[in-house]
């Protein structure tokens, strides 16, 4: 496997499908081969499909890019000032989670890129949202003699909680997220293997199943290109991202399921595709067996839309609080 992953192979000898010029990289799962140039016109318009495609914005709209710094929320944020700029106001958003270890770098970094692009970014401050930060969270968790959950799931909760709360704050009308090919297969199949259909019928380039009142539509311009592809665009085009994982991350459920669609990829070039093209064959036929329907009301606390009389952030928020107070008795 290559460094960018198993899609991807840099290659010397070859034409490109395009120019007949000489060939860069080698995309096995066609195969295809293109030149540096042709390859970044390829995922650009890619990039530009999935948008289309699935009417994930329209010309006008306020875009709301949550920006990590990492190199798929680096590259939307990239693509859709390059490509969409003229149409639409693109606005990003960097949650400062309050770790020490990680948190101060991938601030300069998120100022850093949206200064060379000219994108305004809004500095958000987890504290501030939410009364915590991440390091408490974990710190709690660690305390706990109870198999509670992980920091990750914490944190995922809290960071879309603060993606809708500032989305509205706004008045944009939609969040970008950063998530890739990759990251959609391993929830399907997580999902599947899980027996979640509630889940599993939520992923995809429009996040959920319908829109719903009180959440802003959370949208996955780079729900068709692969992780290893976005690793070579970004270094192609100078994207400087910040390649640090975060000190919390666990995922060891998702890494063996990263693993074995890596492994099947590299055995077998195409296979990640086919999957990918199961799943929207399958989705709209499992939708109309599996309507989904929630009955909505506020959070009794922050007035946030919630099936039960708390959201999932509050409740979150109540368990760290009892875990702190009884770790401290």
């Amino acid at each position: 496997m290559s460094k960018f992953g198993p899609e991807v192979q840099l290659v010397k000898k070859g034409s490109c499908v395009k120019c007949s010029s000489r060939a860069y990289v080698c995309l096995r799962y066609g195969p295809q081969y293109f030149c540096k140039k042709h390859f970044m016109e390829l995922i650009e318009k890619r990039f530009k499909r999935t948008i289309r495609q699935f009417r994930l914005f329209k010309p006008g709209e306020r875009i709301l890019v949550a920006l990590s710094s990492g190199k798929d929320s680096s590259l939307v944020v990239y693509l859709l000032n390059k490509l969409f700029s003229e149409t639409n106001e693109i606005i990003a958003m960097h949650i400062d989670l309050g770790i020490k270890e990680s948190s101060p770098i991938q601030r300069k970094y998120a100022e850093k890129l949206t200064k060379n692009l000219g994108v305004e970014l809004l500095r958000i401050d987890i504290r501030e949202e939410l009364g915590i930060e991440i390091d408490e969270v974990s710190k709690a968790i660690g305390h706990s003699k109870e198999n509670i959950s992980t920091t990750c799931t914490f944190c995922g909760t809290f960071k879309r909680t603060i993606m809708n709360r500032v989305a509205k704050r706004i008045s944009a009308d939609k969040v970008a997220t950063g998530h890739n090919l990759d990251d959609e297969l391993q929830s399907i199949v997580m999902n599947m293997f899980d027996n979640d259909i509630k889940r599993f019928l939520r992923c995809g380039p429009l996040a959920g199943v319908r829109r719903i009142a009180g959440f802003t539509q959370r949208i996955k311009p780079l729900a068709e290109i692969f992780e290893s592809e976005i690793r070579l665009y970004d270094k192609l085009a100078g994207i400087e991202y910040l390649a640090l994982s975060c000190p919390y991350h666990g995922g060891a459920k998702r890494n063996a399921y990263r693993a074995m669609l890596n492994d099947l990829e590299l055995k077998y070039p195409g296979t990640k595709y086919s999957l990918w093209r199961f799943y929207l064959k399958i989705k709209p036929m499992l939708l109309n067996t599996f309507p989904e329907s929630i009955a909505l009301n506020k959070c009794k606390r922050c007035n946030e839309p919630t099936s039960s009389e708390l959201c999932d952030t509050c409740r979150k928020l109540e368990l760290i609080k009892k875990l702190t107070s009884s770790h401290a008795e």
